[in-house]
């Protein structure tokens, strides 16, 4: 796991920039600061050419155990507007709690979230799972969250940000409703993951999910879950175990070749591997690679 992340910039569809430690850019624009890719992504879509949004992760990184720099801590503090997910990054929920607790927003504050009562990827007790991001309903009631502060934190361009949320809005509207139509009839709903990243969209479209290892993408299953697993596959007539994009596919191939299926990527989008791609776009991979896994007519 990295341990000392640089802010880098977002894909083109959000602005962003390393910002420099005051709450406006040298251009004027609303300094923003986001703890990962997909909050990123949905404020830079919001805040469009009015916000500068700097990410305190990576692209291509895996978000868990983020470790800041004393940079990334002055950066929260001095930013205008912090948008996070509580308990994903610990070290990013002690920043806030210390530098910018009312100038932040948790995403998790703003939906009806799914309990777990396991280890969180932080080592500690997590009281829910943190993947929201992977329900496009969720996300966009956390993106109506963030364009009412936007609005209110700078309200020369409240209505930029208010046309930027329902667009946004909009295009995560159809793309619940692709889901909603594409995995409908599908002959088989149980998936099983790397980790337990999918509970969010499982839930919205009525899919089991079955996580090789835990919340945490770096936990270790016993050789007896292993076994576990590759009885249910077999049983069920499970044809393929999902692999991610940013996390070591060793496990669960090797649960693919004891059960005797095949293996395919299945994004959590914690973060952006590929230049070119969005929230969007690779979303519409993941819903294409389990309708083909899943024989979904």
């Amino acid at each position: 796991m990295f341990k000392t992340l640089a802010c880098a910039a977002l894909l083109a569809t959000t602005t962003a920039a390393c910002g420099g430690g005051t709450s406006t850019s040298g251009d004027g624009k609303l300094d923003v600061i986001a703890s990962f890719y997909p909050l990123a992504w949905i404020t830079g879509q919001i805040g469009g050419a009015d916000v500068t949004v700097s990410t305190l992760t990576k692209p291509g990184a895996e978000p868990h155990d983020l470790e800041l720099s004393p940079r990334q801590v002055a950066q929260i503090s001095d930013s205008k507007f912090v948008v996070y997910l509580k308990e994903l990054q610990p070290a990013v929920d002690d920043a806030v709690a210390s530098e910018s607790t009312d100038r932040s927003l948790d995403a998790a504050a703003q939906v009806k979230t799914i309990p777990f009562t396991g280890q969180s990827e932080g080592g500690g007790k997590a009281t829910y799972d943190p993947h929201l991001w992977l329900d496009p309903v969720r996300l966009s009631t956390v993106a109506t969250a963030v364009g009412t502060r936007l609005a209110k934190i700078d309200p020369d361009h409240a209505a930029d940000y208010q046309a930027g949320t329902a667009k946004l809005v909009g295009s995560l509207n159809t793309l619940d409703g692709e889901f909603k139509q594409g995995l409908a009839s599908c002959k088989q709903k149980t998936i099983v993951t790397s980790h337990e990243a999918f509970g969010y969209l499982a839930d919205r479209y009525g899919l089991q999910q079955v996580g090789i290892a835990g919340i945490d993408p770096d936990s270790d299953p016993s050789p007896k879950r292993v076994a576990e697993l590759s009885d249910l596959v077999k049983k069920d007539g499970i044809t393929t175990i999902f692999t991610e994009a940013l996390v070591s596919p060793k496990t669960a191939q090797t649960l693919a070749t004891e059960a005797g299926v095949k293996t395919a990527v299945l994004d959590p989008l914690e973060g952006i591997s590929t230049p070119g791609q969005d929230y969007l776009s690779v979303m519409r991979t993941n819903l294409k690679t389990l309708r083909a896994a899943l024989g979904c007519s």
